[in-house]
């Protein structure tokens, strides 16, 4: 039997290829070996890694340890010079079986990275089963549509790991969607480094919106499709209509927005300004008034005085965020922003404790909004699961099972869950296949 470990940092999309490098290390005939999939997101990601690749190495002595990921293509030299490692694998290597093979391993260099820049295409990754993809359960599956990004904000060297953008065509993500479908789950996450601009490099350039809407007519059978984080200012029409239109297109979106003051958005070279996000926020509400917001937002961006940051926090009221997920801002070397000035360490920690406080206020106002409504929720766990909104709910457990479709009554919450009282379920249906 296969001993392949692999250990994830990160992304929803590092998720979603960590179970492709598990499925093509298995393919390649790899009996035994750990593999850290890293992120490169902020210093403290790579941090983590650095120090989980010492630990694995002690709890696994004799086991061959490769490393790959976004952190290990960018300094692929850094660890390779750590006695634990036995390779470096790049971004685009760890998704090919023969990165893998006994014999290709035994022959390869120590490092084995090409120029991510240089990469054209993105392949469907299709596989047969999930171990570890799901949001707690087994029963959401991430499907990755597109990967790299062609912008350059002045804080990020995810584009150096990921490579310029590429897109998945729509065939090929029907393909893999109805193949999830079929292996049982019940709903689907569209993923992607730059999600928004899926299809601009591909034969007349489809959208974003018109693939899923591709996805949600030809099958039927899908029972929620999300999306993960998207830049509203690349927000098509066709998606818009989907959100204001399509009832299994999920209420919640998750928005790259970073910043709520205008100069320090332009610092960032951000292309959306505030009153933009404000603007979206309120179209897309009139549109779908049971919409969920999430945010991403940089506590202490270089420059960033008391009055700027200020402004970032109002922000989370002014456009009625939901889930707030805060970065301390951390410098990443060979970015512009590095050589701006910076803001003392205490003051970042101190307004990335303000933003957490505020969106869980944020989050609290919501949930008790929803207390006295009827949700229809899909069950991740024995008396837990998630509305269409993403809001978790525990439930009385009458013998559910992840997967399972439960209607309930919210009747009450705390600050972070609900708590809902079983109305009905929908049909039984076969529970998705795994290995």
């Amino acid at each position: 039997m296969s001993e392949i470990e692999v250990i994830t940092f990160g992304c929803r999309l590092n998720a979603y290829e960590s179970e492709v490098i598990r499925a093509r290390a298995t393919e390649a005939g790899l009996d035994k070996a750990v593999i850290v999939n890293t992120c490169a997101v902020t210093a403290e990601a790579v941090r983590q890694s650095r120090q989980a690749i010492r630990k694995l190495k002690r709890s696994h002595p004799g086991t061959p340890l490769i490393v790959t990921g976004c952190a290990a293509q960018i300094e692929p030299e850094m660890y390779a010079a750590m006695p634990e490692v036995d390779r470096v694998i790049g971004n685009e290597e760890k998704l090919s079986a023969k990165s893998y093979a006994r014999n290709f391993l035994k022959d390869a260099s120590r490092i084995m990275v090409n120029d991510i820049m240089a990469v054209k295409e993105t392949a469907g990754q299709l596989l047969d089963s999930f171990t570890d993809l799901s949001f707690g359960s087994r029963t959401r599956a991430v499907l990755q549509v597109q990967n790299g990004c062609d912008h350059r904000c002045t804080f990020c060297v995810i584009p150096y790991g990921r490579g310029p953008s590429r897109s998945v065509g729509a065939g090929v993500v029907v393909a893999e969607a109805r193949r999830l479908v079929e292996a049982g789950f019940k709903e689907i996450v569209l993923s992607g480094v730059d999600l928004t601009a899926y299809g601009a490099d591909l034969p007349g350039r489809p959208t974003l919106g018109a693939l899923a809407a591709q996805i949600l007519k030809h099958i039927p059978e899908l029972k929620r499709l999300r999306l993960s984080s998207i830049d509203s200012i690349e927000a098509d029409d066709a998606l818009i209509r989907m959100i204001a239109e399509e009832e299994r297109l999920m209420p919640h979106l998750h928005l790259s927005v970073q910043a709520g003051d205008d100069l320090i958005l332009k610092r960032m070279k951000r292309r959306h300004l505030r009153a933009h996000t404000i603007d979206f926020c309120n179209r897309i509400r009139r549109l779908r008034p049971e919409i969920a917001f999430g945010a991403d937002l940089i506590a202490g961006f270089p420059t960033e005085t008391s009055e700027m940051f200020e402004r970032t926090a109002s922000l989370i009221d002014e456009a009625g965020f939901s889930y707030v997920h805060v970065f301390p801002f951390s410098v990443r070397k060979g970015t512009p922003a590095a050589r701006m000035r910076q803001v003392p360490h205490a003051t970042i920690k101190e307004r990335a404790r303000v933003l957490r406080t505020k969106g869980q206020a944020a989050l609290s106002a919501r949930l008790k909004r929803l207390i006295g409504s009827e949700q229809d929720i899909l069950v991740e766990k024995t008396g837990i699961g998630r509305t269409p909104c993403f809001a978790t709910v525990a439930f009385e457990d009458k013998g559910f099972v992840a997967g399972d479709l439960v209607s309930v009554r919210i009747v009450n919450g705390d600050e972070r869950n609900l708590h809902g009282r079983v109305l009905k379920t929908a049909p039984k249906e076969a529970a998705p296949a795994l290995a």
